[in-house]
């Protein structure tokens, strides 16, 4: 017996994605077969034709938003859909069919409220130093058991009703994730979402300082902080001299990414992104 497609939706954030936009829908086009799933791109302050690329896709829906905002992105789409569970992609994330179903046929069940499926780094292409940090962050366990890192989470019903709507905070994964316990929530055993990391070092520091200032804005809002934890397990993941080396290119690099947004007013308040694996 052939089993029967989810219902749910995939909601696309998309500020000036041209060149990733439809690496990310063509990994969809049997979900957007099967009619059951509603794929919402919601294109904020675009300027380089992402509209027009994400338009060419039959069966999927682009909303214009004029503010570039991936909060009032995520806000207009959430209005744009009806169906549940809904699954937040990156749009330079693609996720397979069997991912997607798998994650929202656990949220359809009732006890998970927050899910996200399995991810893996893609360094190809990157620097040596870029390559020792991801290492070194990919042994670190807390890095892998969160909704966050992945450029994909999904929520149910009853998860997006304790969300309420998306505040406007940097780094929605991060705040999603900490309004769910452990129970809760799950990282299931999927095919793995492919997460492109930066190419150089400048790169990675600009995602790093997009991260960190966003991370210590929550901090401030909920007077918590996983600093502390990630350096211990950082600690306790060293194994031998290529982990050492690992581990301090790792430190250096959280070091630099955390001191450089207070150097000045436009370091603090610019929107970093890579650019490199794009």
């Amino acid at each position: 017996m052939t089993e029967s497609p989810p219902s749910g939706a995939v909601i696309i954030p998309a500020h000036n994605e041209a060149a990733v936009i439809s690496r990310t829908l063509e990994a969809l086009r049997e979900v957007i077969g099967w009619g059951t799933v509603d794929v919402v791109v919601a294109c904020n302050g675009c300027m380089d034709g992402t509209e027009a690329i994400a338009s060419r896709y039959r069966g999927v829906l682009v909303l214009l938003v004029p503010e570039a905002s991936k909060t009032a992105a995520l806000n207009a789409a959430d209005q744009a859909t009806l169906r549940w569970p809904r699954l937040y992609l990156d749009a330079d994330i693609e996720v397979s069919a069997s991912a997607l179903r798998a994650v929202f046929v656990a949220l359809e069940g009732g006890t998970l409220l927050a899910a996200r499926p399995a991810f893996r780094y893609d360094t190809q292409g990157a620097s040596a130093w870029v390559r020792a940090y991801y290492r070194a962050r990919s042994r670190i366990p807390g890095n892998s058991e969160g909704l966050w890192g992945a450029g994909a989470y999904a929520l149910s019903f009853s998860g997006h009703q304790r969300l309420g709507t998306f505040p406007a905070l940097t780094g929605d994964d991060y705040y999603v994730d900490r309004l769910f316990s452990a129970h809760e929530k799950a990282v299931l055993p999927t095919e793995p979402v492919v997460v492109r990391t930066p190419r150089t070092c400048s790169a990675l520091l600009s995602v790093l300082r997009r991260t960190y200032r966003g991370n210590a804005e929550q901090d401030r809002v909920s007077g918590g902080s996983s600093t502390a934890g990630t350096a211990r397990q950082l600690l306790a993941s060293v194994r031998g001299p290529l982990s050492v080396f690992d581990a301090v290119v790792y430190v250096a690099f959280a070091g630099v990414g955390r001191r450089r947004p207070l150097l000045g007013r436009k370091a603090a308040t610019a929107w970093e992104r890579d650019d490199s694996s794009r």
